[in-house]
């Protein structure tokens, strides 16, 4: 097939169809048109084969996850999506693997009301780029900037999934058990929050999505706010099956410090609070409070017991020193 067959067999449909893609694909550049009063948001993601995901890995779950990951960055800014662009290399045209990966794209596009508008095949080793476009009411966007101290740190879900998950699939450990199911699809399938991100607006003083590891991201935000916090270790959401598997001191370190969770982390006035058993229940996701923020700069960790943690590791980083 040529490039524009592969374009139209496997993309020319993906998503909802919305009002506001006056042009989408077809023409050398789609026509969109934004809500008045609103801000457009917009986030990209690159997933490289090997190092975003296992190179075996389900070719549906690869296109699910291309999504969400960028989704999951909308729904850190408060975001609705509205639309995406994708960027595709192959190194052959697989059609098995498209067909998987279209219909893992397709499934959480429509999910999630979103519509594929363009993008781009070409030849070369396998990567996936995905641009998101979102709206927000003007001056509403949460950002990674704002938390105050005293503060409350607040996490969604269950953290370290992903990475045992990666862990136990490098193993080849049992799919047909449960735990491994579970954890395996918290790896290839991560949820983006997006109804939750759009709930914390108005509510939250600042947030950023859990990708390269809790300890990180929450360092990015407390840097980016002026502030720092304390996080009680102990208080870490861990799930049965990574405790089964992980053990609970170390999966509150793979919480602090494995990627591809794909939760938010945020801030919340003490004020609030009390929103917080309600907002879970509305919204099916479990809310933990896991620190304070505070004046001095710097994340500090502790146990219950006010016992100080040291972490040799912050979180994953594509550019190091060692590398």
């Amino acid at each position: 097939m040529t490039e524009r067959e592969l374009i139209r067999t496997y993309f020319g449909d993906i998503g909802s169809r919305r009002d506001d893609v006056l042009a989408g694909i077809g023409d050398d550049g789609a026509v969109l048109q934004p809500r008045a009063g609103e801000s457009l948001v917009m986030a990209t993601d690159t997933l490289v084969g090997g190092v975003h995901f296992p190179v075996d890995a389900p070719a549906a779950a690869v296109g699910e996850k291309a999504l969400a990951v960028n989704l999951s960055d909308l729904a850190a800014m408060g975001a609705e999506p509205a639309w995406f662009q994708l960027a595709l290399t192959l190194p052959e045209a697989d059609h098995a693997w498209l067909q998987g990966f279209s219909a893992g794209l397709a499934g959480l596009a429509r999910y999630h009301q979103v519509r594929l508008v363009g993008g781009d095949i070409a030849r070369g080793p396998l990567n996936i780029c995905v641009q998101v476009v979102g709206f927000v009411p003007v001056g509403g966007a949460l950002r990674r900037r704002g938390a105050r101290p005293g503060d409350a740190v607040v996490v969604s879900g269950s953290l370290g999934d992903a990475a045992l998950g990666l862990a136990l699939w490098q193993r080849r450990a049992d799919r047909d058990d449960a735990n491994v199911a579970y954890l395996l699809d918290r790896l290839h399938r991560p949820v983006p929050r997006v109804s939750l991100g759009q709930a914390l607006r108005g509510r939250a003083t600042a947030a950023v999505d859990v990708s390269d590891g809790l300890a990180g991201d929450l360092g990015h935000l407390l840097e980016a706010s002026g502030v720092g916090a304390t996080v009680d270790v102990d208080r870490l959401p861990l799930s049965e099956p990574g405790l089964r598997f992980g053990g609970r001191q170390q999966q509150w370190r793979t919480a602090l410090t494995g990627g591809d969770d794909y939760e938010l982390c945020f801030t919340l006035p003490r004020s609030r609070l009390h929103e917080l058993d309600g907002l879970a229940s509305r919204l099916g996701v479990a809310l933990t409070r896991i620190g304070t923020v505070q004046p001095r700069a710097g994340l500090r960790l502790r146990h219950a017991d006010r016992t100080p943690v040291v972490l040799e590791d912050s979180g994953y980083q594509h550019f190091s020193e060692a590398d």
